[in-house]
């Protein structure tokens, strides 16, 4: 590691964060911490209602641009250590480092010109979004988008599959077992298989990121009563709306619960946005890959509410996501400060930049 005092900081932050166990719901200590090295770093921090982080720092009369990472991670802890270069620990990649990027490269950017950078840990990312749902109601959207998720240092995320997840519940009077009669949990493993079937297939050369694929998250039950609980991903286009309908004929007078939805999002490769992100990529690396996830992300909540252009980017590697082995090289973590701390001046003069009153990013008024 290098003794530089800005990268000793820069691991400090990544480092801290992890040794802070946040999972989803119990986020508040990791918070404090993120809040008091974003003061530090000269930000202006608050934390609203339900325990997002909002730091905001440079020219407030420029173009906002957001960048959402999120404080949560999944149940389980893990052994926090450093070995080789590499820094292992639950949320090193999913999604601390990427957090930890945006904060020191919005820092190291705030007097380049690039505007008013807005940068955000969000809360319970990987239960419904909550943290993401809020800042709907709350904040105005910003100029552009970036989400901190794990994509490497040389890749920028342009789009995530959406989601829908229900549950089916079904109750049926007690029979013995020698009964021809239908057993509640029969009726839910009945639904699952037919949930298979009603999903529309996607042209046989379609990318993967255009298929619906199905998951059985959860199957509990006996004769009288049971509950299944199903994951659906989702491409651009999808007939929510018509899919459920198709369901509930099917369901055998049981209840279906929506959880969770959210649309398939997708910037084209063209935007502004990513053209100038792009650029900061090869200049530092050589090369940039752009691609698309078939996961879901906050992206899929606020790019659609907030029609703004989006895309994510961090560190990491998202096959270590909620892994045993998660861990991340902390030269790509550094390299990725570096990039993306070049890139937002270009980014902010991609965009138009509105006239605004000085002054804190502004909440939205809803009545």
């Amino acid at each position: 590691m290098s003794a530089d005092p800005t990268r000793v900081e820069e691991t400090r932050t990544l480092r801290g964060l992890v040794e802070i166990p946040s999972p989803s719901g119990s986020e508040a200590a990791a918070g404090a911490f993120l809040a008091a090295r974003m003061t530090a770093l000269g930000y202006d921090v608050r934390t609203d209602a339900v325990g997002n982080v909002i730091g905001e720092i440079g020219d407030p009369t420029g173009p906002v641009i957001m960048m959402v990472g999120h404080l949560d991670t999944v149940a389980g802890t893990l052994p926090v250590h450093e070995s080789g270069g590499l820094l292992f620990g639950r949320g090193t990649v999913d999604a601390k480092g990427p957090l930890a990027t945006m904060v020191h490269a919005g820092a190291r950017a705030a007097s380049s010109g690039c505007g008013r950078i807005v940068v955000i840990g969000a809360v319970e990312e990987e239960a419904a979004s909550r943290g993401a749902h809020h800042l709907t109601t709350t904040l105005a959207p910003p100029d552009a988008l970036l989400i901190g998720e794990p994509s490497g240092a040389g890749t920028l995320v342009v789009g995530y599959r959406g989601v829908l997840r229900f549950c089916y519940e079904v109750r049926r009077p007690p029979a013995h077992t020698s009964s021809p009669a239908e057993r509640a949990v029969e009726l839910a493993s009945d639904l699952w298989q037919q949930v298979r079937t009603l999903l529309p297939p996607a042209p046989v050369d379609a990318p993967l990121f255009d298929h619906a694929s199905p998951a059985l998250v959860g199957l509990d039950g006996g004769l009288t009563h049971a509950r299944a609980e199903i994951s659906c991903r989702i491409p651009r286009g999808f007939d929510t709306t018509g899919f459920l309908d198709e369901v509930r004929k099917h369901a055998a007078d049981g209840e279906i619960t929506v959880v969770e939805q959210v649309p398939a999002v997708r910037t084209g490769r063209g935007a502004p946005l990513v053209r100038a992100f792009a650029g900061a990529v090869r200049r530092s690396t050589g090369a940039v890959a752009v691609k698309v996830k078939l996961g879901t992300s906050d992206m899929n909540v606020l790019a659609p509410h907030w029609s703004a252009p989006a895309l994510a980017y961090g560190p990491g590697d998202s096959k270590l996501d909620h892994t045993d082995e998660e861990h991340i090289r902390l030269e790509e973590y550094l390299l990725a400060i570096d990039i993306l701390a070049e890139a937002l001046p270009d980014i902010a003069s991609s965009l138009a930049r509105p006239v605004r009153a000085a002054g804190p990013y502004p909440e939205e008024r809803r009545t």
